[in-house]
Parts: structure tokens; sequence; C-alpha cells
């Protein structure tokens, strides 16, 4: 029997089946991070038993599809238990739909986990948090504060809906570190809530950062990243040089573009093309390092060769920076 979401597992072993004949699948979207597969083998349930849910043009998982994948999955006698969804994909920016998710989960009684690592910082602005509704719907959260909010390394939180149950999955009682009798509450004690044991106290950089800029100073860093990226994304419109990976307006602080450089101007699409533009982001990010001018990132995806993502959180950026990181491609790339 599948442990339902209002039982208490006592170990992690309550996500297995109680025997060997059904798969545990997960269920994430072909835009989440890379973590999720690693995790799944880390288990020892395999990478073979992620299912790999599609998305759409702007990186979003695709509802539909994911229920298609459920319903096939069970057809086939595996038994998926967790689905990812992302709030902040790595590349796009993307959030997927929480709340259309969320309603499939609850028809199926499947554990939610929501990977906001990158985009869970948008919670903090009144202008952007709405791009995260649904995300009270989940079972579980991750946020990763040294990301957006700007937190030294490292600073990340799991935030789990049912209270206690990080200690019943881990707790092993070790009766020489974790004595029940101290003078002071016990249930502030980590060590027996999660895997590691020592470890640094990450949230208390966040808290002093929190008592500094409150939520809404971090709200008001949120909105300056954001606007950042419009401003790239406006910018590029209006250049003839440069090509938006996706044309609609940036959901998060990503912005994702090829510089198209004159020997390809106004030549037509095709493997040709792709096979030179796929060398042309290297090559500059090459040149950018041996100048010590700026960094970007670069990478391809999917059918699409490599381009420029642009990401925002720091908010000291301000636009005649943008406006130089533009001009320099250029400058690296005009003879290309």
């Amino acid at each position: 029997m599948r442990p339902q979401l209002n039982e208490t597992p006592t170990r992690l072993q309550c996500l297995l089946s109680e025997t060997n004949e059904d798969e545990w699948l997960y269920s994430h979207s072909f835009q989440s991070h890379y973590s999720v597969k690693k995790s799944a083998t880390v288990l020892g349930m395999g990478s073979d038993n992620v299912f790999m849910v599609k998305c759409d043009e702007s990186g979003k998982m695709i509802p539909a599809e994911l229920e298609s994948s459920i319903v096939t999955a069970k057809e086939k006698g595996s038994v998926p238990f967790y689905v990812n969804a992302t709030a902040g994909t790595t590349v796009y920016g993307a959030f997927d739909p929480l709340n259309a998710i969320a309603d499939i989960c609850q028809r199926h009684t499947l554990w939610m986990h929501v990977d906001a690592a990158w985009g869970g910082g948008l919670l903090l602005s009144d202008r952007h948090k709405m791009k995260l509704r649904g995300i009270e719907r989940s079972c579980s959260v991750t946020w990763n504060p040294h990301k957006m909010m700007g937190v030294p390394l490292q600073c990340s939180a799991i935030l789990v809906k049912k209270r206690g149950l990080l200690r019943q999955c881990n707790d092993f009682g070790a009766e020489y570190l974790f004595q029940t009798d101290k003078n002071y509450d016990v249930s502030y004690d980590t060590g027996d809530k999660s895997i590691q044991c020592g470890r640094h106290v990450d949230v208390f950089k966040l808290w002093l950062m929190w008592k500094a800029k409150g939520s809404e100073g971090f709200g008001s860093q949120v909105n300056k990243c954001l606007e950042n990226a419009e401003y790239l994304y406006d910018q590029l419109q209006r250049r003839t040089d440069f090509e938006l990976v996706l044309k609609n307006k940036p959901e998060h602080s990503n912005v994702c573009f090829w510089y198209i450089p004159p020997s390809l101007r106004g030549r037509p699409p095709g493997p040709d093309r792709d096979a030179r533009l796929h060398q042309v982001a290297p090559r500059i990010k090459g040149r950018m390092m041996e100048k010590g001018s700026v960094m970007i990132g670069y990478q391809p995806l999917g059918d699409k060769v490599n381009f420029f993502r642009c990401v925002f959180s720091n908010p000291a950026t301000q636009q005649e920076d943008i406006d130089f990181l533009l001009d320099e491609i250029t400058r690296l790339g005009e003879d290309m």
C-alpha cells in the first residue's frame, strides 16, 4: 500500500514499496534542476524511475502532460508518489503552474514538492509574489536565500508542512548527543531533524540580514533585480545584433539571448547557421575571461544552440552596467 499523506513515516523506507514488484516514481519537468535525478540515484531508486514531464515553450510544466504521465505509469503497474514542481527554473526562470499541479497531486494522493531555490525570494515582493500562487498547497518547499536574497553562501532551507515529520524521518536518538533533559526547549535542536549532524548555523546570516533590511527592503531588492531584467529585455528587442531566446517578457531575472555576429546576420536558419552560432557564445566568453572586463554564462538547451543567460541577483547593478555588457559583447564578437 502507498502511504497516505496524512500518515507519518518513521523512516525513509516508508516511501518505498512493501514488495519489490512496484516501481516508485518521481515526476519532474524537463526544465527542473538536475538534482532531482541525482537524489533518486542517491536514494537507490535509480534515475530510470524519474519521469520527465514536458514543458511549454516558456519552460513551464504542462499539467495535462503531468496527469497523462501519472495515469500511464499507474497503468503499467508503477506507483508514482512524488512530483517536483519548480518556482524559478535555472535557465529560463520559469514558474510552473502550482495550483494546477496541486490539484493533480491531490487527486492522485502524491507528495508535491516545490523547488523554489531560485524563485522563492519573490514571495517577499508585493509586485511579484503572485507568480508563486499555490505554493502554500505543497507538502514541502526548498528555498536558497543565498541566491536572490544575497545571503552569503551557503544558506539553504527546506520547509515541510507536517510538523514533526523531519524528526520522525531522521531521528536516531543518539543519547550521547541529543539529551532530552536539557534545561531549555530541546525542540530547537536540529541534529536529529536532518541527515547531517554538525553544521554551520546558516539561518543566523539570514536572520541578521532580515533584521537589517526587513521584508520591505528584501522586496525592493527583488523588484530592482527584475527591473534590470526587464531593461535588458527591452534593449535586446531594440538591437539588430541580438536575438531573444524567449520572445515573452521574463518572469524572473533570467534573460536568455544570442549575439548574432556580422557573418551570420541575414543567413537563413538551418544546420550550418546553428553550427556556427553554437560557437559564438563560448568564444566571446573566452575573450571576456582573458580581458577580465565582464562575465556572463552560456549554455545550450534542447534543440537551441549555445546562448547567453544573464541572471540578475545583485541590486547594485545599474542600467549603465547592462549597456556596457551589450556593448562589450558586440566589441568582442564583431570580427566573428
